[in-house]
């Protein structure tokens, strides 16, 4: 495998290659990093040392988890950046990452995109098993996701852990995933190093002439267990009584390179004595603290932080004649282009809110967002299941022509010299999109990198993503991201699958000030929380909780003086006076258009509604600061639509208790617990919805006492 590495990257260096983005699992993962990446020997001693725990409490990872950034410098003198993903167990769930890196810096380099490359070194039962794999080899060909051909590697060692092929794949070949692509695939022999060198120069020569990837199945053995302390012997006895036997490559290898007289026993001994020597000195250093090589800075993220929420954001105001002008520009197409007629009152109203004469909807905050950012030199990426029209057809931000089909990007041209747009409809997968985003926002945080959800249950499909990649990246690897992920969420009678992006789920995962966690009410808030997150130099993962029924609705509209002052709000208060109130209602999301329509037709003005528009970082002295001239008596409500074992609920009482800042008494108005998040009939919904207002009201008495939950009994409606 390292000599295939090494030709490799030579073979790269001389067809132009500067900078290769290397993914693998932990299979000789250590080897890799010392004799690829450059990381010294010493710091690798040093860190199976483990000997200050004190500083990696809930952090840090595995040492075969660890990545690593260096050059090498070819025999013939060119310099390549070489840079080892971080990966976690989970084995083949790097391979978007990666292929979203090498996107991000062939983007960065423009029309010398040719001089990044990815590669990806797999195990035979993981290629084989896990669907990542085909979702990653699906990216292939599409436009907004090629990167050119890539380089796979599978180092076939017959057995994954001790599962055999037969038990763990339906094909003969571990690759036949692979003839997906229509791409030669190499077999050869791991202990013949000269066909393997062979198949590495047509491999290289093939991916560059025709930009495919192309695959290297690499036959080997593993000689010893899956881990160190591992006996193979214990399920395959007969195997291992084989491999027991059998020289390994070195030697077998340098028993034809003396047969050949290419070498000689005494130059052999002196290489391995060499060898060995330095690594001792090496592991003698680690001892005594003497590791003297350190990381190369990643010079792309000088300036920008992570670490604790800093409070302190940026202006993310524009001036009235800027985004007037904005949405002009958003609202023109080329001469001749004919637009689909249901299209033509769109542009219209956006040209009428230019003239603040219509206030904004939700789509037009977004595009003045993005299409300011752009006109700044911020780059953007919104990519997504239908993200180009949006899923509840509310975006349109590709038009098409409707004779000939021709697309017109009104983002790409609100500004001359502007910064490049990409608005890209995402196969129908998550986890392999999804993936690819948090690789490309890695290697590009001046720039706002978006995937959408279709709607925002299907995340779930991404979890290990989320999990393994975006929450923890920053404790586990300090790497940073700025992703931003909109989730289309709230109850309305959809269906289970087409109501919850699981809050609860992103709350559970929140700490340390890991990820921002937002659920905007209002376009202005949506508008000043994604220029927020593209200025502010404080860069984490922003999960946003966006709507469907209220994309429309006539009352979720702003002014457009809202986006040119102020920012973005972590809670807005009631507008109503504070001493005439009886009753608090905290609430984040759609729900808060519910309870004040409720309120009205009721005329319960003794019913104040506070929104909590971000959770995470809970911003607990500002609602301390609105809840301050209430009186301390007034019972608080978390009215949420969600079941009481879902939602922020449980995070909340978890935070606050019983007793909100030891003032007000603390209850939940919810649905009941339940395993699914909504009801699949319309009718119940209705009803469910309509009992849960009543009850946020107190209708029919219903008293609430301290740190109580009210919501409807199992079958009782």
């Amino acid at each position: 495998m390292l000599p295939l590495l090494d030709l490799a990257i030579e073979q790269a260096g001389h067809q132009g290659v500067k900078t290769i983005i290397l993914g693998m699992g932990h299979r000789g993962r250590l080897n890799v990093l010392a004799h690829i990446a450059g990381k010294h020997p010493c710091e690798i001693f040093r860190e199976f040392a483990d000997d200050n725990p004190e500083s990696w409490q809930a952090h840090g990872d595995v040492k075969y988890h660890l990545g690593h950034s260096g050059d090498w410098v070819t025999g013939d003198g060119r310099n390549i950046h070489i840079s080892l993903c971080f990966n976690p167990s989970h084995l083949e769930f790097v391979d978007p990452v990666v292929l979203g890196r090498t996107r991000a810096h062939q983007d960065r380099r423009g029309p010398d995109g040719h001089e990044v490359l990815g590669v990806m070194m797999h195990g035979d039962a993981a290629f084989a098993g896990e669907g990542v794999v085909q979702e990653t080899l699906n990216l292939s060909k599409l436009g907004g996701y090629s990167v050119g051909g890539v380089l796979h590697v599978i180092v076939n060692n017959q057995i994954g852990f001790t599962t055999t092929p037969d038990e763990g794949r339906s094909t003969l070949y571990a690759t036949d995933v692979a003839r997906m692509l229509q791409v030669p695939i190499f077999h050869v022999n791991g202990e013949a190093p000269e066909a393997v060198a062979q198949v590495v120069q047509v491999a290289m020569d093939f991916r560059t002439e025709f930009k495919s990837d192309i695959f290297i199945d690499m036959y080997g053995y593993r000689r010893f267990g899956h881990n160190e302390t591992d006996e193979p012997g214990y399920t395959q006895p007969a195997l291992y009584h084989q491999i027991a036997a059998r020289a390994n490559v070195r030697d077998s290898y340098l028993k034809r390179m003396l047969e050949m007289k290419n070498v000689s026993q005494e130059e052999a001994d002196r290489i391995l004595d060499e060898r060995r020597a330095d690594l001792e000195q090496q592991l003698q250093n680690a001892k005594e603290n003497k590791c003297d090589g350190q990381r190369p800075a990643n010079t792309l993220w000088r300036g920008y932080r992570g670490g604790a929420d800093p409070r302190e954001e940026p202006a993310t105001g524009a001036t009235k004649d800027t985004l007037a002008g904005l949405l002009r520009k958003l609202a023109e197409t080329p001469v001749g282009f004919r637009i689909h007629q249901k299209l033509v009152r769109g542009l219209e109203a956006r040209r009428t809110m230019a003239d603040g004469k219509q206030p904004l909807d939700w789509a037009a905050a977004e595009a003045m967002a993005l299409g300011s950012l752009a006109a700044a030199g911020v780059r953007i990426r919104l990519t997504g299941q239908d993200s180009r029209r949006g899923t509840f057809s509310h975006r349109h931000a590709v038009l098409f022509d409707q004779e000939n089909g021709s697309a017109y990007v009104p983002l790409q041209h609100v500004e001359p010299g502007q910064a490049t747009v990409d608005i890209v409809n995402s196969p129908l997968c998550e986890t392999a999109a999804l993936g690819f985003e948090y690789g490309y926002s890695l290697d590009c945080p001046d720039g706002l990198i978006i995937w959408e959800a279709q709607f925002g249950d299907f995340v779930n499909a991404a979890q290990v993503i989320i999990d393994q990649f975006i929450i923890s990246a920053e404790a586990k690897w300090r790497r940073l991201s700025g992703l931003v992920l909109l989730l289309p969420h709230g109850l309305e009678g959809m269906g289970p699958e087409h109501s919850s992006a699981r809050l609860e789920r992103f709350l559970a995962l929140a700490a340390d000030d890991n990820i921002q966690v937002a659920q905007p009410t209002t376009p202005a808030q949506y508008f000043h929380l994604l220029r927020r997150q593209a200025l502010w130099k404080w860069r984490k993962p922003l999960i946003v909780f966006t709507p469907k029924s209220l994309l429309r609705h006539p009352k979720v509209v702003s002014a457009l003086t809202d986006c040119q002052d102020g920012k973005f709000q972590r809670v807005l208060p009631d507008a109503g006076s504070p001493r005439e109130i009886k009753r608090i209602l905290l609430c984040t999301g759609k729900i808060f258009y519910e309870l004040a329509a409720y309120r009205e037709k009721h005329g319960r003005g003794d019913v104040a509604i506070i929104r909590l528009e971000q959770l995470y970082p809970l911003p607990a002295a500002r609602l301390a600061e609105i809840l301050e001239p209430y009186a301390g008596h007034s019972p608080v409500l978390w009215v949420q639509e969600e079941p009481a074992n879902m939602g922020a609920w449980r995070f909340l009482h978890e935070k606050f208790g019983k007793k909100l800042f030891d003032r007000f008494p603390f209850a939940l108005v919810s649905r009941p617990e339940s395993p699914s998040p909504a009801t699949g009939s319309a009718h119940a919904h209705a009803a469910q919805q309509a009992s849960l207002l009543s009850r946020a009201f107190g209708a029919g008495g219903t008293q609430l006492h301290n740190g109580e939950t009210t919501h409807e009994r199992k079958g009782a409606l």
